[in-house]
């Protein structure tokens, strides 16, 4: 079935006397917002829910740098509700009838669905993006979506065993395909909803992050942003005073307060595309790159299976050369085959200033990692290569664009790695 087409009508319950009816893609997409929510017109046939209005939190501006890819690659029309106040109000509903009546069908009629829209023609996908999974509420903020798709999929970035929360994950039994950002959790997630689910890792927007080339001129010795460890960051810093170093690194207050250990670090940010641009030309710029296993300083959240940050698919599609621990999995040894992928370092590393120097001195190795980084970022991790996978799954061939994309991919990966011969 064609993934492209024109025509589309969404109506918001409080607005009966008129339809929302945006723009064709080809007159360039039409924003139209109602006090609950934002509709973005794309004209394909592809139905995306963002969480982009509800959380600026910028450990999830990767999710909305691949929905920016599905809506251009896509034509796909996007749903993001605006406000959360209502919805988490109907949540607390639905989840205290839940637990007293044990009754899915008796809480969805008793929650009640503020501002809510009503899809009122047909999609061939219908597809959420969620950064985890006690977002999944917002399914809420779109009325008919089901009735009116061929095919439902959700994918989810992260989801921990160890806080499924499983009257949340319920409403996702009418959907057919479930992706999961991690590993670990998929089982669980597809005995719950009775649904099948498939590890689809994450990506890169891999042209957005490649370098002009492998020899450009690198100004950031260091860049180690997000989680961290309190031993490597202080032998970084000292590493910076003694020999004269740009370390580049988070100075934000840290989020959670003593309960999180003072680990993470997170914020909101003004613009998730402008925030991933930013992003990219810093690790363009950095000659290493902090990178470990998710979660590496709160292991109890894991119980134990290691999953793959983005943090490795940004340093690898910008050339960087990661220091850090990787997950000790197969998933991550398919993933990044190529030698020295991450020049494996502890997570507290005292001595990683003695790594740095040696790497320094061998410019033959460090070239050979960053040449072999970009390129398969290129041809293996960008973001469209994940689309394809789902579309796949969903029973769609790869689009016109998306085999545009892969060409435009490839034909960048050999010009990069023949400049650097």
């Amino acid at each position: 079935m064609p993934l492209a087409r024109s025509g589309l009508e969404v109506a918001a319950p409080e607005a009966s006397a008129q339809d929302v009816r945006p723009a064709r893609k080809a007159q360039g997409a039409q924003a139209v917002s109602t006090p609950s929510v934002e509709f973005l017109a794309g004209g394909g046939d592809v139905l995306l829910l963002s969480m982009r209005k509800v959380s600026n939190v910028v450990g999830y501006c990767a999710m909305y740098e691949f929905e920016d890819l599905i809506s251009e690659l896509l034509h796909a029309d996007r749903v993001a509700p605006l406000v959360e106040e209502g919805l988490e109000r109907s949540r607390r509903i639905y989840k205290l009838t839940r637990y007293l009546t044990r009754s899915t069908r008796l809480a969805e009629a008793l929650a009640p669905r503020p501002g809510a829209v009503r899809v009122e023609r047909n999609y061939e996908l219908f597809l959420p993006v969620f950064n985890h999974p006690h977002e999944l509420f917002n399914l809420n903020a779109v009325e008919g979506w089901r009735e009116k798709s061929r095919f439902a999929a959700a994918y989810i970035c992260e989801a921990w065993e160890a806080r499924l929360p499983e009257y949340l994950l319920e409403l996702l039994q009418p959907f057919d395909h479930i992706f999961l950002g991690v590993e670990g959790a998929c089982a669980a997630v597809a005995r719950i909803t009775g649904k099948p689910c498939t590890y689809l890792p994450m990506g890169v927007d891999a042209l957005r992050f490649a370098p002009v080339s492998a020899s450009a001129e690198r100004s950031i010795d260091v860049c180690g942003i997000g989680r961290r460890s309190d031993v490597t960051h202080a032998a970084l810093m000292e590493f910076a005073r003694r020999d004269g170093r740009f370390y580049y690194y988070d100075t934000m207050r840290r989020s959670g307060g003593a309960r999180s250990g003072g680990a993470a670090v997170t914020f909101g940010v003004i613009d998730a595309k402008e925030h991933r641009l930013l992003l990219a030309n810093l690790l363009k710029r950095s000659k290493y790159f902090i990178a470990n296993r998710a979660w590496a300083d709160s292991p109890g959240l894991t119980r134990g299976k290691d999953e793959i940050a983005c943090r490795f698919y940004e340093g690898a599609a910008a050339g960087a050369v990661m220091l850090g621990e990787p997950p000790d999995t197969d998933d991550f040894r398919t993933e990044f085959d190529w030698p020295d992928a991450v020049v494996r370092t502890p997570f507290n590393a005292p001595d990683i200033a003695d790594t740095i120097r040696v790497l320094d001195r061998d410019t033959t190795r460090t070239l050979r990692i960053r040449t072999n980084g970009v390129g398969n970022a290129l041809r293996r991790h960008d973001w469209s290569e994940r689309l394809t996978k789902l579309l796949s799954v969903a029973g769609f061939p790869p689009t016109p664009a998306l085999k545009a994309r892969a060409a435009e991919l490839e034909a960048t990966a050999k010009r990069f790695q023949a400049a650097a011969v």
